[in-house]
């Protein structure tokens, strides 16, 4: 880090801290990144990861082996519902298995997003179905193997994402779908997963319920579809507050999401004038808020006992027929 982020750090002191690939080097390096951030913030702040396998997969090759997407567990699930299930519950604990020693100790996902008929691509294979009762089976699979692994999940992009037709990290998506469909279909995929630490938003307008605001932003869409009709009371913080489906400038963006109902801005470009935006217009930590992460942070435990070899070598058994890791990384830890 340099010394005006460190400066900027433990004058702000955000919630936490998330890495992307170009923060990674190897693991030697990473894990002292994540000491020195703590050491700015002089707490054991959570750093978090998009760590999902598939195209969204922060740390790689060569230090890391890589996941399957989301869509290979669907495609087993389908051949045998309790050997998917069993295959992604492992791969949750695999993934935590890589980030636990490096001290990221928070993974964006699982996704419950379903996707629809000529939604864009970029959900695509990341989601696990189109059926909300499989998707959830299967995110709930996932978190679970996160949080043996001393991991917590975040679960993304609530209220839904699969229907969005455009890529909201480049402009913003319109959901014309009626409310009785959306129950029966996006949110109801997040209901089982209600119980969940940690959440993320969507920046994608539901124009049956806000037709101007996106789910990030709309305090109807927070407070009667995120919390009254998933039921969802865990932490919520935004998906990346910088991406192109939001307009205004970076504080408006930030005073918007929290005056909606937001918990947390997820800032992600690592822009020093954009953070300190954020970092000026979004309250600290305190009041609700502040039961919510509190509550979130509880549930970190350290991991269970595991054989990470053995490990690895029956997830390998268990994708046979519906994905396979590249050449030579099957039992890389």
């Amino acid at each position: 880090m340099s010394r005006e982020e460190r400066r900027f750090l433990a004058e702000a002191q955000p919630w936490g801290l998330i890495v992307f690939k170009r923060n990674i080097e190897s693991p030697d390096q990473l894990r002292g990144l994540v000491s020195e951030f703590r050491a700015a913030v002089a707490h054991d702040a959570p750093v978090l990861v998009d760590q999902e396998g598939g195209r969204v997969q922060r740390l790689g090759a060569p230090h890391w082996p890589s996941y399957p997407p989301g869509a290979a567990y669907g495609a087993l699930y389908d051949l045998d519902r309790e050997r998917g299930l069993a295959a992604a519950k492992l791969g949750g604990r695999l993934i935590a298995a890589d980030l636990h020693p490096v001290g990221i100790d928070v993974d964006c996902l699982p996704l419950a997003d379903v996707p629809a008929p000529g939604a864009d691509p970029v959900v695509g294979d990341r989601a696990y179905g189109t059926e909300p009762g499989k998707v959830a089976a299967i995110a709930a699979a996932l978190a679970q193997g996160l949080l043996d692994g001393g991991v917590l999940p975040v679960l993304k992009h609530i209220p839904g994402h699969g229907r969005a037709t455009a890529d909201s990290h480049r402009r913003l998506p319109v959901v014309a779908t009626d409310r009785p469909t959306l129950d029966a279909t996006d949110f109801a995929a997040f209901r089982p997963l209600a119980g969940l630490p940690l959440a993320m938003t969507a920046h994608v307008v539901f124009s049956a319920l806000d037709p101007v605001a996106p789910a990030t932003t709309s305090a109807a869409i927070v407070r009667d579809v995120i919390r009254d009709s998933i039921g969802f009371q865990g932490l919520l913080m935004t998906d990346d507050i910088s991406m192109g489906a939001l307009s205004g400038s970076i504080a408006e963006r930030s005073r918007a999401a929290i005056a909606a109902g937001c918990d947390i801005i997820l800032h992600c470009n690592g822009r020093m004038a954009e953070m300190s935006e954020v970092a000026a217009s979004a309250p600290g930590v305190a009041g609700a808020t502040a039961r919510r992460a509190a509550s979130a942070l509880a549930a970190r435990r350290a991991p269970a006992p595991f054989d990470i070899a053995a490990a690895r070598t029956q997830f390998r058994h268990l994708m046979v027929g519906v994905w396979q890791p590249a050449e030579g990384e099957a039992g890389e830890a």
